[in-house]
């Protein structure tokens, strides 16, 4: 799973990105900072089993941290968006190309309209940033367009007079991007099309590529700089987000997480509170930044980073949490660790299908499996439940 970094230039793509990843990402205030797709590990929280069965665990994949699991996620920064990119303006062919196999997009918006539409800094307030949301989403849906509609008419032509699904003809244009057949399914059923293809007008694929958009790489809006914004500004950008929206304060994510890095202070993401390390004395400027800091995230509950990143996955992407096991008396894989994996995978999932997650040979082999935290034996068409710890008994 990716979770993809998006936006115009300068509205803080790359702080956001190492706030939620600590990986280098050059920051500057100017466009065009980021060039070249960085690449770096978030993590989505989750309730360790442990405390359930009053185990201790021994974490491979994802650390444990006082029964919270920091389970880890792909996030990739692109270089900034500015419009035209769909026709290879600015950085354009290169910011689209790499969201090709993003999962989830984080918008990040200036919320404080203090970068115009090209990516410039302007005075607080000139700009207004509802208007970022939809013009991302028409560049990303116009770059779609554009690939489905090469060899479209002999494509569409030969759908129809086939009797071809013309689902199976969409697929196969983008499945380099990542879309599934039932995303494209789901998205026709939003729409009201002519049921011969040829006779769609760009209009009509423009709609239906708003909609596969919104099935295969859906949204959510970080509105950074929040602390810079009005209270109106911050309603109308989750309207316009449909309530997909967080308000971020990307630089005091990073400012605290450097703090705690350098033992200053005690900071876990996600909190809404931090509390000074005893015995450290700070600067006059350290305790000012941190008194500013607290306020900021005293008013929204915290940095908001942190939720984007969980909205996006449990909520947009509906994932859930899946310990399997080998041993389901000892909790432990082959190696005698206990609970030492974590999957993240979509709700729906089936038993035999987190056996193919794990080893395609486990897949293959899959006789039933065991429900740990109910001891009953389970099929292979078992929906796995969140938390849900799971040993499969395979062939040999």
């Amino acid at each position: 799973m990716q979770i993809g970094i998006v936006g115009k230039p300068n509205v803080g793509k790359s702080t956001f990105f190492s706030a939620a990843t600590m990986a280098p990402a050059e920051i500057a205030a100017y466009p065009f900072t980021t060039i070249k797709a960085n690449k770096g590990v978030a993590y989505a929280r989750g309730k360790c089993p442990h405390l359930d069965f009053e185990v201790q665990c021994v974490p491979r994949n994802a650390v444990c941290d006082g029964g919270v699991r920091h389970i880890p996620i792909e996030m990739l920064d692109v270089a900034g968006l500015v419009p035209d990119a769909w026709q290879g303006r600015g950085l354009g062919n290169m910011f689209l190309d790499d969201l090709r196999q993003a999962d989830v997009l984080i918008h990040i918006v200036d919320a404080s309209g203090s970068t115009d539409i090209e990516g410039n800094s302007v005075p607080i307030g000139s700009h207004d940033p509802v208007e970022d949301i939809e013009f991302l989403k028409n560049e990303i849906a116009c770059w779609m367009r554009g690939i489905l509609e090469k060899g479209w008419d002999r494509a569409a032509r030969q759908a129809y007079q086939t009797g071809q699904r013309i689902e199976i003809v969409i697929h196969e244009k983008l499945t380099g991007l990542g879309v599934t057949e039932a995303q494209i399914s789901a998205a026709m059923r939003d729409v009201e099309l002519n049921s011969n293809p040829l006779n769609w007008s760009p209009e009509d694929m423009l709609q239906l590529m708003h909609h596969i958009r919104k099935h295969a790489k859906p949204i959510i809006v970080a509105m950074n700089k929040a602390d810079m914004a009005d209270a109106e500004t911050l309603e109308r950008l989750k309207k316009a987000a449909e309530g997909m929206a967080e308000p971020t304060c990307a630089e005091a994510e990073l400012a605290l997480k450097k703090a705690a890095k350098g033992g200053l202070i005690s900071y876990k993401p996600g909190d809404a509170s931090f509390e000074i390390m005893d015995g450290v004395k700070l600067s006059e400027g350290q305790k000012a930044a941190l008194d500013k800091i607290s306020e900021e995230i005293s008013r929204y509950g915290g940095t908001g980073v942190q939720k984007c990143i969980e909205k996006a996955v449990y909520e947009l992407l509906d994932m859930i949490s899946v310990y399997p096991v080998e041993d389901e008396s000892k909790l432990t894989d082959h190696d005698g660790r206990v609970l030492p994996d974590v999957f993240l995978v979509p709700n729906g999932t089936t038993a035999r299908e987190l056996a193919y997650k794990i080893h395609t040979d486990l897949g293959d082999t899959f006789i039933r499996a065991i429900n740990v935290r109910t001891h009953r034996t389970v099929g292979s068409d078992y929906t796995l439940l969140n938390n849900d710890v799971i040993s499969i008994v395979s062939r040999k």
